[in-house]
């Protein structure tokens, strides 16, 4: 994508080559903000139906902009009686509500768009800001891997396979069996990239507003060490967050991939992928979505091998758009079950997640037993060994420890005892858990 002759991608590049750690710049104009005054003008005064009143200081914050960049729009509205003055503020400021007209016109932007929150940004920006901050420009070392997996038990030949995998920022499919941790290693691998990364509130494109930051998978990153005036120093329409998990299961559909436009508020909203940018996008459960395993990978295709992807606005308008995210298919079958070859050569890592070892088997107990408050007792391990999964060749799951640890935690609040990893409550609970959830591991099906 070309920006020869775009004054804003030009400068905004400049910024970024200027320092390695992307920021964006605070617009110290309505030019700079990249977006039209009529769009600066609709979201002010909308806020203000929505509010009654408001100084113009805090209208300023609302839409993320600084109070010097907002003041000659606030003016400019008070000339033409769109607003007016209600009482003096602090710090020579006033407070403002909508007239009879600003209130027709404020309505009348709303049905056009409900949209109220901070400025969007244009989606130049954004493209620009995924270049500048994306995972393949980390290429995460051993020590890094090695801190992000730190607090749970990962076999080191798993280890070492995950590690180029990772490093690659290429997609990959971890498969196997269920309850050996695939989701977990997942969440985990977005850790290893480390850094924070700066996301806008929304999107503008053709007139079209696409809200891209969710709670949901967006977690907000707070650093105390930071000064005021560092924090004030950055265009408040992005948020720094941690590098995003998106992570979907059967309740995927291809409606998830595209943007939704909702007719009622006028307002759209990114699609998943477009969320996970510059993280980790995790399709869990694949294979088991409501849409044929086919029909989504074909959809990704052409995203997987050039990187980016085109996006309907609701005004039929294609957009180009990055497809920046380490993709990670977890299943518990066989990825050529599912696939082609063709698409499995663009996803070039298939990691097959083993169940553990008997010491690995221990080790989980070791850990857990130390999140939950537990001495943790080899032998009460070597009994449920013995006496429940030997006889009955049972496969070991690294879910076990955890789910096994927390019945016997839940019995012993429940009777206020002691925790203990006892015999006689390790029998108590494995009858239970076993029976209801894992009985067809056994070439014996157990009966209630």
């Amino acid at each position: 994508m070309s920006i020869e002759g775009n004054g804003l991608g030009n400068s905004l590049l400049a910024a970024i080559m200027m320092d390695e750690t992307y920021r964006p710049s605070e617009p110290t104009s309505v030019t700079d903000s990249g977006i039209p005054l009529s769009l600066i003008e609709s979201l002010l005064i909308k806020r203000l139906l929505v509010v009654g009143q408001s100084s113009g200081r805090q209208l300023a914050n609302d839409l993320c902009f600084s109070f010097t960049v907002l003041e000659d729009v606030v003016q400019s509205l008070r000339a033409r009686q769109v607003i007016a003055h209600h009482g003096s503020a602090p710090l020579n400021d006033y407070y403002y509500m909508l007239t009879d007209a600003g209130r027709d016109r404020a309505q009348l932007a709303m049905k056009t768009c409900s949209y109220v929150g901070p400025a969007p940004v244009p989606l130049m920006e954004y493209v620009l800001s995924v270049e500048a901050q994306s995972i393949r420009n980390e290429n995460p070392k051993e020590s890094q891997l090695r801190k992000a997996f730190n607090d749970i038990c990962i076999d080191e030949q798993l280890f070492d396979d995950l590690g180029p995998a990772i490093n690659s920022g290429a997609g990959m499919f971890l498969y196997g069996e269920p309850g050996n941790g695939k989701t977990t290693l997942a969440q985990r691998i977005t850790q290893c990239f480390g850094q924070d990364v700066w996301i806008p509130y929304a999107i503008y494109e053709d007139g079209q507003i696409i809200k891209l930051f969710d709670a949901a998978y967006h977690t907000i990153s707070h650093h105390e060490s930071e000064s005021s005036i560092d924090i004030s120093s950055h265009d408040r329409r992005w948020v720094r967050v941690k590098r995003p998990t998106v992570m979907v299961g059967g309740e995927l559909t291809m409606d998830s991939l595209e943007i939704r436009f909702d007719p009622n508020s006028k307002v759209s909203e990114a699609p998943l992928q477009l969320k996970s940018n510059c993280g980790t996008l995790l399709i869990d459960d694949f294979g088991r979505q409501r849409v044929e395993p086919r029909e989504l990978l074909n959809r990704w295709i052409v995203p997987l091998e050039n990187r980016f992807d085109f996006l309907t606005l609701s005004t039929g308008k294609k957009i180009k758009v990055p497809f920046e995210q380490l993709i990670i298919f977890s299943t518990n079958l066989e990825p050529t079950q599912l696939v082609d070859e063709a698409f499995l050569r663009r996803i070039p890592y298939k990691i097959n997640v083993q169940d553990p070892s008997v010491e690995e088997f221990h080790d989980l107990f070791k850990i857990y037993c130390e999140k939950m408050d537990f001495e943790y007792v080899p032998s009460a391990v070597n009994h449920l060994l013995e006496q429940h999964f030997a006889p009955r060749n049972r496969r070991l799951r690294r879910c076990q420890p955890r789910d096994l640890l927390m019945q016997i935690r839940n019995f012993c609040n429940y009777h206020d005892l002691p925790l203990d990893m006892n015999p006689d409550y390790i029998d108590r609970v494995t009858k239970s858990y076993f029976t209801s959830v894992l009985s067809t591991d056994s070439p014996q099906i157990e009966k209630p």
